[in-house]
């Protein structure tokens, strides 16, 4: 909660007493609006990536970025535990493809991509010699991916094949 929000809800203070006594401006807007969401069908999330999979799979760094939005933002879950996990967000089409192709070529593993769904969302799960390394999930937009989030901490990964029972 931004200084002037919490002053103001603690002290039941006017927010341009608050600032005026701060001697700064208001913060309006202080936090990240959310992206609206929005509604992709099935069919198309499937086929963007299916994309994305043949790119990495095959190494294409030209076929990597034309899935990827320009404003593409990818998130890492390494937990501090895995070796060449982004331990910042990566933002932008430019910068993503050549980390990730680039972080392949620089492990010099056999890597393969498999489409699957984590929580709702069309992913991949990445295999270094036949062995779960990590899964990938994304948000598509306007058939691209407009956010990657990746997940390589073994403490995560350990329940991936695991079947969840819901309750409630």
């Amino acid at each position: 909660m931004p200084r002037d929000c919490f002053l103001g809800v603690a002290y039941s203070i006017d927010k341009s007493q608050v600032t005026r006594a701060a001697d700064r401006p208001p913060r309006e807007g202080a936090h990240r609006p959310q992206r609206p969401r929005v509604t992709v069908a099935r069919a198309e999330q499937e086929a963007v990536v299916a994309r994305f999979i043949t790119a990495v799979n095959s190494g294409d760094l030209q076929g990597l970025m034309d899935v990827l939005a320009p404003d593409v933002v990818s998130v890492a879950d390494g937990g501090g535990l895995v070796r060449g996990a982004a331990r910042r967000p990566i933002h932008g089409a430019d910068k993503m493809p050549r980390y990730l192709l680039g972080g392949l070529a620089k492990a010099g593993v056999a890597f393969e991509a498999w489409p699957t769904w984590v929580n709702g969302h069309p992913a991949i799960r990445g295999e270094v010699d036949g062995e779960l390394a990590g899964a990938v999930y994304f948000e598509i937009e306007g058939g691209r991916i407009t956010r990657i989030f990746s997940i390589a901490n073994p403490n995560k990964l350990g329940r991936l094949d695991e079947a969840t029972e819901l309750a409630r």
